[in-house]
């Protein structure tokens, strides 16, 4: 069943070793750089409660009620569906959070689709990867991924410098694996589970290797420890950075000193081609969720943007109407390619419906390439004003009020009180340390640039345009040599769809 935002929070007072500026924290919940996003995450499961919000977050099978977030996709309603309880979210909070759960559940989706493989290394892993689907849709945990190590030296193998550089196991027992080295998380201080994977070693040609492990970790282990980089909130008042201090979302270093995975928890092991071709796959249906919150961070720069060049009449402008298009054109690229990606969905392996994977890395590379310069335009748009404005004590201290009262009001819609709010806004979503910060994480979310073009670059039709070509130009068939065209794979809504031709390999990602 969905749980409630306090069954949410009493999972995660579980004594976990969590660190922040060098001090202990007792209680996670509690702690002022934590409490904001884990209050959102605690909102968003009463959400899939409410009569309001209940029928977009929820859904009731055999008596049950579970989150449209955690489903199987298997039609292009549920993509639909997924794509409204996002956006359903996002409007309720007021602003951008990235890992919540949604983004990285669809992670265990691509292991599903590996089954096979996984079964060629141990038929167990195949049944440990339904058995944890199956626990993430009637359980409804806080389910997080761990991805980048601390990698040490890279231009050496990890055997040869400290091995903990590289999560790897260092002793099998009956009850499980016995892990140790470090993995970057998001929201892991606050989470419940992380699925816990490899970055791309260095194997070189090796068939088996104690750091090709993956599995999902109980983030209230014993021997994990949290080592949390120093939060936003809390840094400067809410009413002058009113995105800093309600969305940051947390990184930590999470230190695992000889921590035990369950047999169960495992998902696969020393088999590096299992888990090359679980990286090569990993993104194929998160990509989506990801590439969604660019869509709503559009809508906040062209907001802020469009409401300060209103006010002072600037709109009516051909240079200011020029760039506020060159938003909107970024905004509906990102658009168009969710929307086709979900028209043009393919069967997966296994049977699931993926977004059509071009379309959904292409849109990847379009939204995050262009998002700093989107971000630029924007801070055009906005002046200088967003870099100079006091603060709200200044604007409420009797010796300063009515000089500021003076020159921020606009006109009778725009008083100075409304005209700080917007500009403290649109300094905090372009200016800020958290804004450098939202636009470096959302280039490393998933993987960096360069991995993303390779996603594309293994997922384009590339003999199409080569068939048109060699008929065009009059070439023999032997110049395609054993190519053949790949036809995009349109699935029709419903669950009765006929399976089409699996899609592309996925994303090659590889670690930041």
């Amino acid at each position: 069943m969905i749980r409630t935002g306090n069954q949410y929070l009493d999972s995660i007072r579980d004594g976990r070793e969590v660190y922040i500026n060098g001090e202990r924290v007792g209680d996670v919940t509690k702690h002022p750089m934590l409490k904001p996003l884990i209050d959102i995450r605690a909102r968003i499961y009463d959400m899939q409660h409410e009569a309001a919000t209940r029928e977009a977050l929820s859904y009731e099978e055999a008596g049950e009620w579970n989150a449209v977030a955690n489903k199987l996709p298997r039609t292009q309603q549920d993509w639909l569906d997924k794509r409204r309880a996002t956006d359903t979210v996002l409007d309720e909070i007021g602003g951008v959070v990235t890992r919540v759960g949604d983004e990285t559940v669809g992670e265990m989706w691509s292991l599903f689709d590996g089954q096979d493989v996984l079964n060629e290394v141990d038929p167990q892993f195949s049944v440990n990867i339904r058995r944890h689907i199956d626990k993430v849709l009637k359980e409804d945990p806080f389910h997080v991924s761990a991805n980048t190590d601390p990698k040490g030296d890279r231009s050496k193998p990890p055997q040869e410098q400290d091995p903990d550089m590289l999560l790897h196991v260092v002793k099998e027992t009956d009850a499980g694996i016995i892990v140790r080295g470090a993995k970057y998380e998001t929201a892991a201080p606050y989470s419940n589970q992380a699925f816990t994977k490899p970055t791309i070693a260095n194997w070189g040609n090796s068939a088996m290797s104690d750091y090709a492990v993956g599995f999902v970790c109980d983030l209230g282990s014993p021997n994990l420890k949290f080592i949390c980089r120093t939060g936003f909130a809390g840094r400067a008042p809410a009413a002058d950075y009113p995105l800093s201090n309600k969305f940051d979302e947390v990184d930590a270093l999470v230190i695992f000193d000889n921590v035990l995975i369950p047999w169960e928890n495992v998902l696969f092991y020393r088999h590096t081609k299992a888990a090359m071709f679980i990286r090569a796959t990993l993104h194929r249906y998160s990509a989506f969720a990801f590439v969604q919150r660019n869509l709503k961070m559009a809508d906040m720069m062209i907001g802020a943007a469009l409401f300060n060049a209103r006010q002072t009449g600037l709109d009516k402008q051909q240079a200011v109407q020029e760039k506020l298009s060159q938003l909107a054109v970024y905004r509906e690229g990102i658009n168009a390619h969710l929307t086709a990606a979900i028209v043009m969905a393919e069967r997966s392996p296994a049977g699931l419906l993926m977004p059509n994977q071009s379309l959904l890395y292409t849109g990847r590379v379009l939204a995050c390439s262009q998002l700093h310069e989107m971000m630029h335009i924007a801070r055009e748009l906005c002046g200088g004003q967003i870099c100079v404005t006091p603060d709200r004590a200044a604007f409420e201290s009797p010796a300063t009020k009515p000089w500021l009262d003076k020159f921020y009001t606009v006109n009778e819609n725009w008083i100075a009180d409304d005209r700080r709010k917007l500009l403290a806004f649109a300094r905090d979503l372009l200016n800020s340390d958290y804004a450098g910060h939202r636009l470096t994480f959302q280039l490393f979310a998933q993987a960096p640039p360069y991995a993303h073009l390779a996603a594309v670059y293994r997922n384009f039709d590339w003999d199409t345009p080569l068939a048109f070509v060699r008929k065009a130009a009059g070439l023999s068939e032997r110049v395609m040599g054993e190519s053949k065209p790949k036809h995009a794979a349109v699935a029709p809504a419903g669950p009765a769809a006929p399976a089409a031709p699996a899609g592309g390999a996925g994303a090659a990602e590889a670690a930041a």
